[in-house]
Formats: C-alpha cells, sequence, structure tokens
C-alpha cells in the first residue's frame, strides 16, 4: 500500500473524533513535509498525531506543538528541524516561498550560513507540485532491443571520485552510507559463563559449591570474550586529497554510526579529532560541525608532523586492544620525507593491523617515485586504493576477513 494512501485511510479513520476535515488534510500535508526534511514520519505517526490532538486544547499553539512533536518525532537530533518546520507550516502553508527567499538572501551572506536544518526545511517547502497527467490512450509498445549495456549502477562503481559530477557524487554518497564494516573479531582478556566453555571456571565452581555445603557437585565453565578491535582513521584533507575527503568522509560518518569504538581524525598541515562531531546521526549537521572545528581544509600537507603528533598524543588514547588503523592519503608531504619513516614506523608498532589507503594506486603504471611515499612504504601493513566505490567495497571485505601475517621489517 503506498505510504500517501496508507495516510489518507488513518486519517480517515482518526479525523472523526479529532475534528476531521481541514485538520485531518493539514496533519497529511504536515507530515509530508517532515518526511522531505529527512524526519522518518508514516502513517503510524499521522494516525498517532490525531488521536494525540484529540486529547489537547486546538486553539493553544503551545499544547499543539508539544502533542504532535511527542508523537512524530522520535530522535533529539530532529527536535530542531520539526520545531522550524512547525513554526512555518501552522503559521502559513505558502511560507515556502518565504522561507526559500530567506535562503536565497542568505546565500548571498559570506560569513553568515544558513544552518542545514534551515536550507532542508527551505527546500521541502518549495519543492513543486506536479499536477497529474491525465491518462493517455493506449498505445502500442515499441520492439525492445535487447543489447549488452552497462547499467548507470555499475558504472557508478568503478568510476573515479574525482571524474564524478555534482548528480554521480550525491548518488555515490548514498551507496557508501550502507556499507558496513563488520571488524574480524578477536580474543580479548575477559571471560564470560558459558556452560558449554572450553576452560573451567574454578572461581565460580567454589562459589556455586557453597549452596550445597562446600561440596562441589559440578564444573562450571567459561569462555574468552571476543570483540571487533577498534578502528582509528587517519584521513590527508590536503588540496591533493580534498575531492576524495569528501566522498571519504561520509564512509567515516557511516562507519562512526554503525559501529561503537571507531576514531577519526583529519590533517593537512596540522591534526584535528572529528570522533564527536561524526557521531552524529545527521550527515549535513555532522559536516556542518567538522567544517567548524577543522581549519585547515585543502591546505598543505605535513603528514610527518601530523602522524608524529598522533603517536605523542593519542596513540594511548585511541590504540589500545589492538586497534586497525586507515591511514587516508597520497603521500605528497610538503616537507618531503622529513620525520615520516620514524613516524610511521611507531605507529605500525602501536597497532595490531595498519592499512595505507592511496588514491594515486588508481594509475596501473603507479610507482613510488615521492620521498613521502618511499620513506612510508616499508612501514605498513597494506597498501590498497580509495579512488571509487569497488575499491572501498574491497576494503571492506578485506577487513571483514583474518588478518594476514604480518610481515618483518628490517
Amino acid at each position: 500500500m503506498p505510504a500517501d494512501l496508507g495516510e489518507a485511510m488513518a486519517l480517515a479513520t482518526a479525523g472523526e473524533g479529532a475534528g476531521g476535515g481541514a485538520l485531518a488534510s493539514n496533519i497529511l500535508a504536515f507530515g509530508r513535509l517532515l518526511r522531505r526534511t529527512g524526519v522518518p514520519v508514516g502513517p503510524a505517526e499521522t494516525m498517532a498525531a490525531m488521536q494525540a490532538l484529540a486529547f489537547v486544547e486546538i486553539g493553544d499553539r503551545r499544547q499543539v506543538h508539544a502533542a504532535l512533536r511527542g508523537v512524530m518525532v522520535h530522535r533529539r537530533d530532529q527536535f530542531e528541524i520539526f520545531d522550524q518546520a512547525f513554526l512555518l507550516f501552522w503559521r502559513d502553508p505558502e511560507a515556502g516561498r518565504n522561507a526559500a527567499a530567506m535562503a536565497m538572501l542568505d546565500g548571498f551572506k559570506e560569513r553568515e550560513k544558513a544552518p542545514p536544518a534551515s536550507r532542508r526545511l527551505a527546500e521541502a517547502l518549495n519543492q513543486p507540485k506536479h499536477p497529474p497527467t491525465p491518462p493517455q490512450p493506449p498505445e502500442e509498445k515499441p520492439p525492445i532491443e535487447v543489447a549488452l549495456t552497462v547499467s548507470d549502477r555499475e558504472r557508478l562503481q568503478a568510476m573515479d571520485f574525482e571524474a564524478m559530477s555534482a548528480a554521480e557524487i550525491a548518488a555515490a554518497k548514498q551507496e557508501i552510507r550502507k556499507l558496513v564494516l563488520p571488524l574480524d573479531a578477536k580474543p580479548t582478556r575477559r571471560f564470560r559463563h558459558d556452560p558449554s566453555g572450553p576452560a573451567t571456571d574454578l572461581r565460580a565452581t567454589l562459589r556455586e559449591s557453597l549452596r550445597t555445603g562446600g561440596e562441589v557437585l559440578s564444573l562450571e565453565r567459561r569462555r574468552r570474550v571476543e570483540r571487533p578491535p577498534p578502528l582509528v582513521a587517519l584521513c590527508d584533507i590536503s588540496g591533493s586529497m580534498s575531492r576524495y575527503a569528501q566522498v571519504l568522509l561520509h564512509f567515516l560518518h557511516a562507519v562512526t554510526n554503525d559501529r561503537d569504538r571507531v576514531s577519526s581524525f583529519l590533517f593537512g598541515t596540522r591534526l584535528t579529532n572529528v570522533t564527536r562531531q561524526l557521531k552524529s546521526r545527521d550527515a549535513e549537521v555532522a559536516f556542518e560541525m567538522v567544517s567548524h572545528v577543522v581549519p585547515d581544509w585543502s591546505g598543505g600537507t605535513r603528514i610527518g608532523e601530523s602522524l608524529e603528533l598522533f603517536n605523542k598524543e593519542w596513540a594511548r588514547r585511541v590504540l589500545g586492544q589492538g586497534a586497525v588503523v586507515l591511514l587516508i592519503t597520497d603521500g605528497l608531504d610538503r616537507e618531503g620525507a622529513k620525520g615520516l619513516a620514524e613516524a610511521t614506523e611507531r605507529l605500525r608498532h602501536s597497532c595490531r593491523r595498519l592499512v595505507w589507503l592511496n588514491p594515486l594506486l588508481r594509475w596501473e603504471g603507479f610507482q613510488p617515485r615521492s620521498q613521502g611515499i618511499r620513506a612510508m612504504l616499508p612501514h605498513v601493513d597494506e597498501f590498497r586504493p580509495v579512488h571509487n566505490l569497488q575499491s572501498l567495497r574491497a576494503l571492506v571485505a578485506t577487513l571483514s576477513g583474518p588478518q594476514p601475517a604480518r610481515r618483518l621489517v628490517a
């Protein structure tokens, strides 16, 4: 059943007790507006909204606002966009043009930038309504020519991020949000009770024997707890990596919100921890917060200094319990190879697995001619490309499997 048809049936049933008529139509339109802004509102929420209005005073704006927000919004980070949508819609259902005009005026201001919720609300209110097309007389179907063609989705998988248009970048970001990164679980120092466990739990056995006067009637068993290791991402946002960093930031946001113990750092000329910013569920809000704390986007590159700073200030905090490190950079350092080999070697010894993701590997004839690449390459466990969706899927498949034997570095 289509969502609109289900909502109409629900409102027709619930509207009898709350006035029905225009109020039911307005609730239905308000639910569509919230859905266009990204708030998950379906038939259940619209029906609950009509039922909630039967218990409040319709003439009291505060009671109506509290009732609708209590049944139509399920996450705290969506309160802001709901409040703005309620203010605009219930004041004037045709306020979309005014909101769009204000958004256009804000676009000309260099210093004041509208928040993501306001932009999304203006786009949703200003969305043109397409009239239903009249029925067309049946026509003869043209013959279908069967040919070997490549679908847009398959072409998107192999396309380089740097060669994508704005629409293709948006489609790639949607595909990246669906990626899941289940790291291979590793044993920890903790144990849990398991009747079929391989080890005997002497402490639990003695504790259980106290119930029978100190006589041991059965042996308690235990098993070692397995848990995926922490994941740490160090992403280069310099000028040569800005195009890839914008797309890979969506990958880091999806991974951060899919699993726990994920730490993300961005570096260009300095190192910035953006773990807290990327934990926001709303991607636009998260990237807006990142833009406020990262001052060196698309600038120079100091990989050696950034890695050295990470080793001194953050390694002991986030690299415990056999962490996996993703180093995302092209290896082009403005300082050459100064201190780069030592910092990379120390980073490798501090983690269980160091994976270097380099977009320059998209070229078949790639050769490590840069001083920075030659200094870092001997001290990483894996050297992989990261330039399209296929490379990201291959990375997910590799990290989800068992780790290969670690090679020794002379």
